[in-house]
């Protein structure tokens, strides 16, 4: 990988997101070399990717590039490269590039879609955990209006216009708001030639609420938003396949649609090579102890989703957002240094500082630890913290000036298709290659 030896000790950190970040910002200029390795050359603020998806933002203003994030930092290095695999006997990693030792690793590969098994599923629908991801489903919803007003044949028309999103966290509320708000506004403009009103947008909850791990008081009310703007909402519902054209589910409830997003769950992104017995099963995430030391390790360390900290108020882990990443990123920078001068560790211990989405326009829901609100103050909450939470001046602005635009022109200019999408013939992949 040509990086150049040191007689300081070498972190290695797999990983460029928030927890990746976090952890680099906490070693700048500190008596070790780090090695940040990741696949894409940027860092993803991964909360807006649905603004991406629906033509609100473009993919420039939620990436910043990760070598700019590093570039005033002495003794650190940034390579560019997919990790296959982690040596543990010979305390090195294997990626694409080449090998390379380490004396302290860290992984933060994060999380990607979980299909739960099902290759059909996995084949025919669309996940939204990247940019290029997100860019696919933006061209495929105007590829399929594009489509929708050349054909002549009712069915297939309304099954052009017809969207269904399998899974009621915020990713997918989100979505659908999104989603509503082009119906409304935009979609009747663009394509005067079509019937908008037909247009479905069908979101699929297998529990009994939507966005189940916020308070009770915000699910119902993103409910009755969601539902003030035209989405059907489905709960208690199970999707058991997809083939492309027809859902079926565990219940006599079935859907037309040539466009499923699948935002019904996520697993974290393994590496190969560490024992079974440090790993989680299912979920497919890495058991660490309070200090982020991977079980069965005292050298490698895993943060953020990939990360699986059970404890008493946590016993499945904590939840795999932003927050709990960047607080477990910042705190082991400051344990390594602890660690390489032999000083006690402090054990991690996670700030809920509170959960939001956003429905649309005017609609949001907070909650705090001790308060939970709704509608426009919420919203403008909601925007201040992820406008705040942005890496990037320019980015902040672009995001910022964006918002404003579609807020008073009822408008989203994204609506690009800058690269066709076609559906890939099915091959053995993971979700993040799609």
């Amino acid at each position: 990988m040509n990086i150049p030896n040191s007689t300081l000790p070498r972190i290695v950190v797999i990983g460029g997101g928030f927890a990746g970040i976090a952890l680099a910002k906490k070693l700048k200029n500190k008596k070790v070399q780090v090695v940040l390795l990741d696949k894409h050359n940027y860092h993803t603020f991964q909360p807006l990717l649905y603004q991406v998806a629906t033509g609100g933002l473009e993919a420039g203003s939620i990436a910043y590039p990760i070598r700019k994030v590093i570039q005033e930092y002495d003794d650190v290095y940034f390579r560019l490269t997919n990790v296959q695999e982690i040596d543990t006997k010979n305390q090195k990693i294997i990626a694409e590039i080449g090998e390379l030792k380490y004396d302290y690793l860290v992984i933060a590969t994060g999380s990607k879609t979980n299909y739960f098994g099902n290759k059909e599923i996995e084949r025919n629908s669309m996940a939204m955990k990247t940019i290029p991801q997100s860019l696919n489903i933006r061209s495929l919803i105007l590829e399929n209006f594009e489509q929708a007003v050349l054909t002549t044949d009712v069915a297939e028309q309304n099954s052009l216009i017809n969207f269904v999103l399998v899974g009621g966290g915020p990713t997918g509320v989100e979505l659908s708001g999104a989603l509503a708000e082009m119906k409304k506004a935009i979609l009747q403009k663009d394509y005067p030639d079509l019937d908008i009103a037909k247009m479905e947008i069908n979101l699929i909850q297998s529990g009994d609420r939507i966005l189940n791990t916020m308070s009770e008081e915000s699910s119902q009310a993103a409910e009755k938003f969601l539902i003030s703007l035209g989405v059907k909402i489905w709960k208690n519902v199970r999707v058991t396949n997809y083939d492309g054209r027809t859902i079926t589910t565990n219940s006599d409830l079935a859907f037309e649609t040539a466009t499923v997003i699948w935002t019904a769950g996520v697993q974290g992104a393994l590496i190969a090579g560490l024992d079974g017995k440090s790993l989680v099963e299912k979920v497919e995430r890495i058991r660490v102890n309070e200090y982020n030391q991977v079980a069965g390790y005292e050298n490698i360390f895993a943060v953020g989703d990939i990360a699986s900290m059970e404890s008493e108020t946590y016993p499945q882990g904590h939840p795999m957002m932003a927050q709990p990443a960047m607080q477990q990123g910042e705190l082991l920078g400051e344990n390594l240094i602890k660690l390489i001068e032999n000083k006690p560790m402090e054990a991690f211990e996670y700030n809920d500082k509170g959960s939001m989405a956003t429905i649309g326009r005017n609609k949001a829901v907070v909650d705090l630890p001790k308060y939970h609100f709704s509608g426009v103050f919420a919203w403008f909450v909601w925007m201040f913290v992820h406008l705040f939470s942005l890496i990037g001046f320019k980015n902040k602005a672009v995001v910022f000036l964006n918002w404003v635009y579609n807020y008073i022109r009822f408008d989203r200019e994204g609506r690009l298709i800058i690269r066709p999408y076609k559906k890939k013939s099915f091959t053995t992949f993971t979700s993040d290659e799609v």
